[in-house]
């Protein structure tokens, strides 16, 4: 039998050394670690396509209520200045007095509280007054992911009068 002093004795490395050590390999097989990696890529290949449509959905969407915002942004300035801005003025009109173009009657701005954002996909919005689609009003619209008139999916045209881009 060993006694406690010889159980404990430091190493030429000054670390105690302790001659009763269970003799085992720590550490996964080559086996055990691709069996892994297969139920990864195996659940990645289920799971991501369902994650990357609702990331799609998400960007039409916020479109979207973003369109509807700058709507009811437009709606207000309207009411205050008898027009909407003009395409030079654009959107940054709701934000800062326009300083190109005819001077607003009324200016009450801002009519929206941050910087107009770019769409989802990083591009400005298309604003048009007087619009081509609505003669009386504008047309606010994004041309969604692919920057291109007409499309499907996340490609499609998203706009503020509900149809499509011609």
């Amino acid at each position: 039998m060993l006694c406690s002093s010889e159980l404990r004795q430091p190493t030429r490395f000054g670390k105690p050394h302790t001659r009763l050590r269970k003799r085992g390999h720590a550490g996964f097989t080559l086996i055990e670690m691709l069996v892994v990696i297969a139920i990864i890529a195996t659940l990645v290949a289920v799971v991501a396509p369902q994650v990357f449509r609702n990331v799609s959905d998400a960007k039409v969407n916020a479109a979207r209520s973003q369109l509807e915002m700058f709507g009811l942004a437009l709606e207000s300035y309207r009411l205050d200045n008898d027009n909407y801005p003009s395409t030079e003025q654009g959107l940054a009109a709701l934000r800062t007095l326009p300083s190109l173009g005819a001077a607003p009657r009324n200016w009450r701005g801002p009519y929206v509280r941050r910087v107009i954002p770019l769409d989802p996909w990083g591009r400005e919005y298309v604003y048009l007054a007087p619009g081509r689609e609505n003669r009386d009003g504008y047309d606010l619209y994004t041309l969604g992911r692919d920057g291109q008139v007409g499309g499907t999916g996340e490609d499609a045209d998203i706009t503020s009068w509900g149809g499509a881009v011609k």
